[in-house]
């Protein structure tokens, strides 16, 4: 028997996103070298060590600078996958976004293969995360990097409404992006009844629940948690295809919570069942 919740189908038409999480609508800028799914530049000693670490990977350029070398070498031991060449900071500023902080760094590699879905859901017990319409890269590489925190199993993007992967959603992600597999969605509804068919409780957080996500009775459920972006929230067809709505419970005096904060707080509290 599913747990007691408010019907998602009796929910109005448009609300703010998750328990009053919101995220901002910026474009990734940076990092790319090609078109949509072509290689591009990975920026950061965090990203580029886990990058260079990750057997799936595939490089083709390796950029340091001097010092850069010495601490990446102390983060990943060699040979790496890929020849080094060490140049000035400057060249590697001109080839990321011109506001990222690249740390002398820079790998150009190709985008990751994601797995299917029941492959991404064997390799983990942890939950699934399902981003409706979250476009910020900085807020998807946030969230990735939450999700490799709490053990999540996938996180699950639209195909078309969500930022592709870049430099600037890698860096944010820290090397999460390397740990936590990217689902793309062609069709989000679908893929809800496929995480219902493999018996998952999808969830979704929305300001106006009457529960909350700790009162929602989901101990001993595995859980695809899922998140709108600000404004619109979840939207409608969205919140049809949820087992039930929930929200997380703060303060009335706050108008919202970004969606990278508010994913961070419902993965703590499923992880703390």
């Amino acid at each position: 028997m599913r747990p007691a919740a408010e019907s998602p189908r009796e929910a109005p038409e448009e609300r703010p996103a998750h328990g009053r999480a919101g995220e901002r609508d910026t474009r990734d800028r940076g990092g790319r070298a090609g078109g949509k799914g072509g290689p591009y530049w990975l920026h950061g000693l965090h990203a580029v060590a886990a990058a260079l670490a990750n057997p799936e990977r595939r490089p083709r350029r390796l950029l340091l600078t001097e010092e850069a070398k010495s601490a990446l070498a102390a983060r990943v031991a060699g040979p790496w996958p890929v020849e080094t060449e060490i140049v000035e900071r400057g060249r590697i500023a001109a080839l990321v976004a011109e506001d990222s902080v690249h740390q002398g760094a820079a790998l150009l590699a190709d985008p990751l293969v994601p797995p299917p879905l029941d492959e991404a859901l064997a390799r983990s017990a942890g939950p699934v995360l399902v981003l409706d319409q979250v476009t910020d890269p900085r807020n998807v590489g946030a969230i990735l990097r939450s999700a490799a925190a709490f053990g999540a199993a996938a996180v699950v993007l639209q195909e078309r409404h969500a930022p592709p992967e870049t430099g600037v959603l890698a860096r944010a992600a820290s090397g999460a992006l390397e740990v936590v597999p990217v689902l793309r969605a062609v069709n989000l509804a679908r893929t809800l009844e496929a995480l219902k068919k493999a018996e998952l409780w999808v969830v979704g957080l929305d300001a106006a629940a009457t529960g909350t996500l700790a009162e929602a009775g989901l101990s001993d459920r595995r859980v695809a948690l899922v998140l709108g972006a600000e404004g619109e929230g979840l939207r409608r067809l969205t919140r049809e295809g949820c087992d039930l709505l929930t929200r997380l419970p703060i303060a009335p005096e706050m108008e919202s919570l970004n969606v990278a904060a508010a994913a961070a707080v419902a993965l703590y509290e499923l992880a703390r069942r």
